[in-house]
């Protein structure tokens, strides 16, 4: 049980960076260096819920 709530931590994490993004997307002069760290924490959230998922199912 303790995997699934790591992975709706996780998850939700995920969700909360795509909503950064998406808000700071809509700004006129969005910043793209903040953009591009937010997508590389994605990326590494995305890998653990991957990593996470394959230990579930097995």
């Amino acid at each position: 049980m303790a995997l699934d709530a790591r992975l709706e931590e996780l998850s939700e994490k995920h969700r909360a960076l795509d909503r950064k993004i998406e808000e700071e997307l809509s700004r006129p002069t969005a910043d793209d260096l903040k953009i591009a760290e937010w997508k590389r924490q994605k990326l590494r959230l995305k890998d653990e819920i991957e990593r996470l998922r394959h230990q579930l199912s097995h």
